[in-house]
């Protein structure tokens, strides 16, 4: 190679593997400042892209999960007020059992009706009253049939991260046939008197009689069965959210380290390939220093 004052081929290597050894370590440092191996789409376009689709994913199965906690909330308040409610039940039955006993007065007839229509008025309250996030489950509150509360209609649940993961709860008919065989237990339940329904003939002890209480055992018998299949629904329906919810951990946890082995820095390798690359870097620099020393021996020639 010539010696040459305006070109210096020796300066100019050394300079441009200079800048590709800072522009290595700059990306090492930061990879290593930030614990990702993809900061832009530059460091990796294709990598980047697959990352952002699987983070997608990742977030829409978090909030699904979130969505399956709440549904879950919301069945077990559902069948938390069907299990007082059938408690409330079986209480009426064993009065209306108790009543058909031709050992009871008058008296005791009327005793027996009052707490029967207590229980009956209980039973209303729970179906006009029983919320969840301030929303009437079964009933808009005013009225116990024929209203509109959140169970009136099909209840669909966002159970993934895709639109096409819903689920839907339709216990509609069953609420029908419940509030069918609730109204006809007691003339007390949805407001309004329904004739043969009590347990006691009249409210005076001396002409008081039990000729409808016997009649009323198979009706109470309906309706614990009408309460029992609500509530089976409302359980089956528990025990899937359960297992759709722990199903959703396990792919995003999945999901999140198919994210991770894309984006995630290798603190190892990029800790070895920093410090190579800073060895690089000072080595340049000398050499830099003394190529640039060569067209001052240039000048020696001519003294």
């Amino acid at each position: 190679m010539a010696l040459s004052i305006h070109t210096n081929h020796s300066a100019l290597t050394t300079n441009t593997s200079l800048n590709k050894f800072n522009s290595s370590l700059a990306t090492n440092q930061q990879r290593l400042g930030t614990g990702l191996r993809i900061n832009s789409a530059a460091d990796d376009a294709a990598g980047l892209q697959i990352a952002t689709r699987l983070n997608a994913q990742s977030r829409g199965m978090a909030v699904a999960m979130r969505n399956v906690g709440d549904s879950v909330s919301m069945l077990q308040t559902a069948e938390g007020a069907f299990g007082e409610m059938t408690d409330i039940v079986q209480r009426m039955k064993d009065l209306a059992t108790q009543a058909s006993n031709d050992t009871n007065s008058g008296a005791d007839l009327i005793a027996l009706q009052g707490e029967y229509d207590e229980l009956g008025n209980e039973l209303a309250n729970i179906v006009k009253n029983t919320k969840y996030a301030g929303e009437n489950l079964f009933s808009d509150g005013t009225v116990v049939n024929g209203s509109a509360g959140k169970f009136a209609a099909a209840v669909s649940f966002q159970i993934g991260a895709s639109s096409a993961e819903k689920m839907e709860l339709n216990v509609t008919a069953k609420l029908t046939a419940l509030g069918t065989a609730l109204s006809g237990i007691s003339g007390t339940y949805d407001a309004s008197a329904v004739p043969g329904t009590e347990l006691a003939s009249t409210a005076v002890p001396a002409t008081a009689l039990n000729t409808n209480a016997n009649a009323m055992i198979d009706t109470l018998a309906n309706a614990l069965d009408s309460i029992g299949s609500l509530r089976a629904q409302f359980g089956a329906t528990v025990n899937r959210l359960n297992h759709t919810s722990n199903n959703l951990a396990n792919m995003k946890d999945n999901t999140e380290m198919a994210k991770g082995r894309i984006m995630d820095a290798d603190f190892a390798m990029e800790s070895a390939a920093m410090s190579k690359n800073s060895m690089l870097m000072q080595s340049g620099i000398s050499m830099l220093k003394q190529a640039g020393q060569m067209p001052g021996m240039v000048m020696s020639l001519l003294g």
